[in-house]
């Protein structure tokens, strides 16, 4: 690995970084894994820093995940939440951050409802932005901890076959997982509903299939994703019951592979819909372990973001 620092000032999307910062991402994870694992969990790399978590869209997971990794890297945090903000009283995104930014604020991590806000307040301001989400676009971070996750449980992600199931047309966690399996090297296919695989998918370089049964046999890896009903203003299939019966992963369909794949989900998990309880709780799935290495991972990013801005 030749690169000792990232080629960006912000983490926008995948789409951005080289094949160099996914692995030395990945590599300076490797490093706040053994961290968060000792009895002192914390390190002063960020004592000096702020950052403000900026969450326009309601999230438990990346929120949480995000305030731990910072805490752990010793940075003094704000958090924002849009339903108790001024934005219901009308205030503009970039009034919004430039009043946080009046507060000295070093770092934003900011999810939004619409694609592109993230690249749109990063040429307003001087802070480094990183994306946890923005509308149906790209969630860099968590590609990032599952690439991580692959590579912890299989050694390696270039080579491997990885298939990403499910509602592919409103999932940010598709698009940029597609981006950064690529630039490691991986296969991937995407399978799911006609109606719910975008009209551009086949230019990324993908496979695309429609039957499950056959991407579980092609695939290593089996990364589920729910069905994401809050994005969907029209109906894209009949029923959930008959989402689940051609989509949904269950013990009979992985025990009758002949193999052992491994299974992930980003969460939430909708049990009973796209993966039973019994998949989601096996030993073939490391949906706790994407859990655990999302904190490693944000760490990294936190971190080499914030040596960047030290430049």
């Amino acid at each position: 690995m030749s690169a000792t620092k990232l080629s960006v000032k912000h983490l926008l999307g995948i789409k951005q970084l080289t094949p160099d910062d996914i692995q030395l991402i990945l590599h300076t994870a490797d490093q706040f894994k053994e961290v968060i694992n000792r009895p002192i969990k914390k390190v002063p790399s960020l004592r000096d820093i702020t950052i403000a978590n900026l969450f326009f869209e309601n999230s438990t997971r990346t929120r949480v995940s995000f305030e731990l990794a910072e805490r752990r890297l010793s940075a003094d945090t704000v958090n924002f939440s849009a339903a108790q903000s001024s934005v219901k009283k009308g205030e503009t995104l970039i009034d919004t951050v430039n009043n946080i930014l009046a507060m000295k604020v070093d770092m934003v991590v900011m999810r939004h409802p619409n694609p592109g806000a993230c690249v749109f307040l990063s040429r307003h301001i001087d802070a480094s932005i990183i994306n946890a989400g923005d509308g149906a676009h790209e969630h860099p971070t968590q590609a990032l901890l599952d690439a991580y996750s692959i590579r912890e449980r299989l050694g390696d992600v270039k080579g491997k076959k990885i298939a990403i199931i499910g509602d592919i047309l409103h999932s940010r966690v598709a698009l940029s997982n597609i981006f950064c399996l690529q630039k490691l090297g991986a296969e991937v296919m995407v399978c799911g509903p006609r109606t719910l695989m975008p009209r551009y998918i086949s230019s990324l370089g993908v496979k695309v299939e429609f039957d499950l049964r056959k991407a579980l046999e092609w695939c290593d890896v089996a990364n589920m994703l729910r069905i994401q009903l809050e994005r969907q203003d029209i109906k894209y299939f009949p029923s959930l019951r008959e989402y689940t019966m051609q989509y949904g992963l269950d013990m009979p369909t992985l025990r009758s592979l002949g193999k052992e794949i491994i299974v992930m989900h980003p969460g939430p998990i909708n049990r009973g819909v796209e993966i039973t309880s019994e998949v989601a709780d096996s030993g073939q799935a490391i949906i706790l372990d994407q859990v655990e290495n999302g904190v490693a991972v944000r760490m990294a990013v936190l971190y080499l973001l914030a040596g960047r801005m030290q430049d």
